[in-house]
């Protein structure tokens, strides 16, 4: 008799601790399924379930929804078993009230793609990077799809350097950049190697900055100007050997007179700024002792665009003026 009163206590407690659901509890859920839905209205909601052919959307209203496969995705080789998951939020245009069986008949295609285009052109004005995989090559391009609406990639815009075969590209996940959304033409462009460009430029720049004052680097003469010698670093880094950093054993008119596109020089890095890296060769010279004196005023003369003038001394005559007589002195006359 103590067991069964225990129990009851037991059981008293526990549905006394459970809390007490009401009606405000469902007040969303009610609220929700007597709401009005009208045609061209954008609904959310989860996928419960799904056949090869279509979709059905769980919307928390009286009734569900359905999406037919061909209104679900646009995309080439698209599958609803393969592409779509039970629990997966979507979000469909409202096409019919009723298809016939009591459900709201949806179109995911045309949701889509009115906020999508809302977004492009958001993203087309911040500029945004975003990532696509290209589908498929065509004639003067290749096409990719972005939230469902297809997108075009010229050959000019998809790589840094010349494309000879387009369908390398298929399969490959890329950077992009939208940089044409026009709405109402659907006509959206995209350019990867804009996005390319800018990141090679920033890892040029960050390989610069990593380059230290003093350091000495092998290098190639690239091209002579009558100012001085560019020298390639490597890696797509050049920097500038100024006409009066080339030696301290002359004076140069050119950097002709010492060197030659294309020689291996040595050369040390006395400035980097401004993304720019300037060297000397001569900071690697042994300099004779004497030789110092001459060879840094030559420089501050390079460096104030002047060249030095030489002083002559006329000596000094002790007359300037001379007699007739001493002209005629020691001539003799006959």
């Amino acid at each position: 008799m103590m067991d069964e009163m225990n129990v009851t206590n037991e059981v008293i407690e526990e549905t006394a601790a459970a809390p007490v659901e009401t009606m405000d509890d469902y007040a969303g859920e009610i609220d929700s399924s007597m709401r009005s839905i009208n045609v061209g209205d954008i609904l959310e909601g989860t996928v419960v379930g799904f056949t090869d052919t279509e979709v059905t959307v769980d919307l928390q209203y009286a009734a569900e929804g359905i999406i037919r496969a061909q209104d679900y995705s646009a995309e080439p080789g698209f599958s609803i078993k393969e592409n779509v998951h039970a629990g997966d939020t979507v979000k469909a245009v409202v096409v019919k009230l009723d298809d016939g069986n009591g459900n709201i008949l949806l179109n995911r295609r045309q949701a889509s793609e009115a906020l999508a285009w809302e977004k492009f052109e958001q993203q087309l004005e911040d500029k945004e990077t975003i990532d696509v995989t290209v589908k498929e090559a065509v004639k003067g391009g290749v096409v990719t799809y972005i939230d469902g609406v297809r997108a075009f990639i010229p050959a000019s815009k998809l790589a840094l350097d010349y494309v000879e075969d387009l369908n390398t590209f298929v399969g490959q996940t890329i950077p992009v950049r939208i940089i044409q959304a026009e709405r109402e033409g659907k006509k959206l462009i995209l350019s990867s190697r804009d996005v390319l460009r800018e990141r090679r430029a920033e890892a040029k720049a960050a390989r610069i900055a990593a380059i230290q004052e003093g350091a000495v680097l092998d290098g190639k003469v690239d091209s002579l100007q009558t100012y001085g010698a560019f020298i390639s670093l490597g890696d797509r880094i050049d920097g500038l050997v100024h006409i009066s950093q080339i030696t301290n054993t002359k004076r140069l008119k050119h950097p002709k007179e010492m060197l030659n596109v294309g020689d291996e020089v040595k050369v040390k890095v006395i400035g980097v700024k401004d993304g720019k890296i300037s060297l000397s060769m001569k900071a690697l010279e042994e300099v004779p002792e004497s030789a110092k004196p001459a060879a840094r005023e030559r420089d501050r003369d390079r460096e104030h665009g002047r060249e030095r003038e030489e002083k002559i001394e006329i000596p000094k005559s002790e007359k300037l003026t001379t007699s007739l007589g001493d002209l005629l002195k020691g001539i003799k006359l006959n």
